[in-house]
């Protein structure tokens, strides 16, 4: 009965610093994929530059994933996670049509 307990309590512990503890992105989190079907269907481009204009007109020059409100990096950082591709990493110098520009 008490390893039952010990085990209880152990998991109990494990599931509420998950719950608590800040998330950063880890090293080992995978990149969004221009060929992945969520980006495809959002015009994700690792490189704004590369936009489709005709498709996505609603884009704007200087429009990127670090300016917008979804990126969940810093200043400065290459990549970051994105609220919109939750779990993956988006370019800073990325786009899809989901950008809304930071306020």
């Amino acid at each position: 009965m008490k390893s039952s307990r010990r085990s209880f309590m152990f998991t109990v512990a494990g599931v509420a610093s998950a719950l608590v503890l800040p998330r950063e992105a880890s090293a080992d989190a995978t990149p969004v994929l221009e060929s992945d079907t969520n980006a495809q269907a959002l015009g994700y481009r690792t490189d704004a530059s590369k936009v489709d204009r005709a498709k996505y007109p609603k884009f704007q020059a200087g429009q990127a994933c670090a300016s917008c409100q979804f990126f969940q990096g810093k200043a400065g950082d290459a990549t970051a996670p994105c609220t919109i591709f939750a779990g993956k990493l988006v370019n800073a110098k990325g786009w899809c049509s989901a950008y809304v520009k930071k306020a």
